[in-house]
Order: structure tokens, then C-alpha cells, then sequence
């Protein structure tokens, strides 16, 4: 039997957001699309957001969005649509007031509108840097700032951001979109940090799904169709992560993973052990080059949950302390 409110088709038992209010960006097609009617398939009350643009950020269509909702509403689900642009703080806080009108809470937050396009670096135009930093990297800012309050208030919250491989790996011919998505991982690091005091948890995920952006991109049919890569790259493979990392059974922070052809791995920033040099003398460049390999050494290395981890790290190297002589308060830890 359905649960009210809850769209059909064999949800599947265990995680389940019935009572809850999902924003998803960038929802009208593709991945964002998916991840729409998953959690609504779940019980979630879902605002499908989408400008209805070009891969590019051309135009809009509010159609776009309204055919999701109708996906929704028609198997037994709630939705609505929202139609405002992530790219700036009007815009992002009406994304946010459209599901608190429509709903009265906002539980979970997918940030995945975006857009696309390569240029090589040297043919980069300040204005195509500036208008990718401005959908992924401040869109990412405008929506979760309004989300972040009120999942405060309520003492609970998921956000999800969805980063890319280009920018943790590298792409040609994408150092606008790179830097943007890597942005991310910036934001939701400190989201994770200053939200756990306040039930809210921030966590990224890097996907790779056949989607317009691959399409438009690649261009060539024929490798599209008998690439066995590119065929293995089911957009639906992605959904799975997204969903849990949305839901109430993920309890932790902090994290970025990878959904690629079926296979999910955490992607994580590791801090080497280095070389400390002696200090009792002062390092020169000279220094750097003898225990380059040291330095650069990767088998003993910490993953950091924030800055103050690394400074433990190098004082416990040095045999130092964090805290001022005589202090009597720790080295505050931001975490809480």
C-alpha cells in the first residue's frame, strides 16, 4: 500500500523521505530529473528546479521543469516547479521560499544545476569564466545559504552537491568548469564543519552519466553507441548515491564519492606525513630539492576533516603545542 502523498511504482522499502521536502536544481532533465523521481518515488515532497536553458545558459522554459512535476503528480507524488536561476541570491532564496510556501520545511538539497561548455585555456574568455563560477560555484552559495537556515531552525538537514571529476582529476579544455566544480568541494567542506552542531550533514558526489553534456559534447553518434564505456555510463547508476547521501540514514559528513558505470569510491584530499626539516637551521630551496622525494612521498598520509587537522599534524611532528604557553584553552576546533 502507498504511502499519502507518495509517487507509485514499487518504491522500494528501507530508505524512505515520506514527510520530508527535497529542492533538487537543475532537475528538468537528465540526472537532476532522475534524482527527482526517485526521492519523490521515496515520499519525498520534491521542488523540481529548472531555468530551462541551453547547456550553454542560453534561454529558458518553464516547460522544462513543469513536465517533471507532472511525472510526479501523475504516479501519486507532490511537486512543484520552480523556474528561478541559482545564479544569484534572489534567485536562490526563491528556490528556497517556493518550498517552504508549497511545503513548510526543506529537508534535503541536490545542487546540481550547471551548465557547460570547453574552451582551451589560452582562448578562455573572462566572461565565460565568470558566467560558469556564477551557475555552479555562487549558485551553490546562493541556494544552500537560504536551505542552510532553515535546516538550522529545524535541527536537521541534508545537502548534496554535485561536483565533477573534471575539476578533482582535471579535463581539457574545462578550467572554468573545473575550478567551479572543485569549488564545491570547498563549500560543502565547510557546510559539513559549522552543520554538524545543527543535524546538518554536506557531502559531494562526482559523476559521470550519459547526459546532454556527454552527448553535445562527444558529438560523434557512432562512438556514443558502440563505445562500451559510454554505454556503461547509465545515468541511473548515479541516482542510488545521490539518494542515500540525501537521506536521513546517512550519518556522516565531510565526504566526496565517485559514481562512475556502477562503481562508487570516496574521492579524498590526503595530507602526506613530508619531510620536516630541522629546526634549528633555517630551510632553503636548496633543502627542497634534496628531500623532494620525501616531501613528495604519498604512503603515510592523514585524510583531514579541516585545517586544524593538519596544524595537530605538524605540531605532533615538531613536538609542539597548539595552544599558547600557559593557555588554558585548546586550540579551537571549528567542528565543534
Amino acid at each position: 500500500m502507498n504511502h499519502p502523498g507518495r509517487a507509485t511504482g514499487d518504491p522500494p522499502a528501507g530508505i524512505d523521505f515520506t514527510g520530508q521536502v527535497a529542492v533538487i536544481t537543475g532537475a528538468g532533465r537528465g540526472l537532476g530529473r532522475l534524482y527527482a523521481l526517485d526521492l519523490a518515488r521515496r515520499g519525498a515532497a520534491v521542488v523540481v528546479n529548472d531555468l530551462g536553458g541551453t547547456m550553454r545558459g542560453s534561454g529558458s522554459d518553464g516547460a522544462i521543469a513543469d513536465r517533471v512535476v507532472d511525472e510526479i503528480t501523475a504516479a501519486g507524488g507532490r511537486a512543484v516547479a520552480s523556474y528561478d536561476s541559482v545564479d544569484s541570491a534572489e534567485g536562490g532564496q526563491a528556490i528556497i521560499d517556493s518550498a517552504l510556501t508549497a511545503f513548510g520545511r526543506v529537508d534535503a538539497v541536490v545542487s546540481n544545476a550547471g551548465i557547460f561548455g570547453g574552451a582551451c585555456f589560452e582562448q578562455l574568455s573572462p566572461e565565460d569564466w565568470r558566467r560558469m563560477l556564477r551557475v555552479h560555484l555562487d549558485g551553490g552559495f546562493h541556494l544552500s545559504q537560504p536551505a542552510y537556515r532553515v535546516m538550522m531552525a529545524q535541527g536537521y538537514g541534508r545537502f548534496v552537491f554535485i561536483s565533477s571529476s573534471a575539476g578533482a582529476f582535471g579535463q581539457p579544455m574545462e578550467a572554468h568548469y573545473a575550478a567551479a566544480k572543485t569549488g564545491l568541494v570547498g563549500l560543502s567542506n565547510v557546510i559539513a564543519i559549522e552543520g554538524a552542531a545543527h543535524g546538518i550533514s554536506s557531502n559531494t558526489v562526482l559523476p559521470t552519466g550519459m547526459s546532454r553534456m556527454v552527448t553535445e559534447t562527444v558529438g560523434d553518434e557512432t562512438f556514443l553507441a558502440e563505445s562500451g564505456f559510454m554505454r556503461a555510463i547509465r545515468p541511473e547508476l548515479v541516482v542510488p548515491l545521490v539518494t542515500f547521501l540525501a537521506s536521513s540514514a546517512c550519518t556522516f559528513t565531510h565526504r566526496n564519492y565517485s559514481a562512475c558505470a556502477g562503481r562508487y569510491a570516496r574521492v579524498f584530499v590526503g595530507l602526506a606525513s613530508g619531510w620536516v626539516a630541522d629546526s634549528a637551521t633555517e630551510p632553503t630551496a636548496e633543502d627542497i630539492e634534496k628531500h623532494l622525494d620525501e616531501a613528495s612521498a604519498v604512503a603515510d598520509f592523514i585524510v583531514p576533516d579541516s585545517i586544524v587537522d593538519e596544524v595537530l599534524q605538524v605540531c605532533g611532528q615538531r613536538g609542539i603545542s597548539a595552544m599558547p604557553d600557559n593557555a588554558e584553552v585548546a586550540f579551537p576546533d571549528p567542528r565543534g
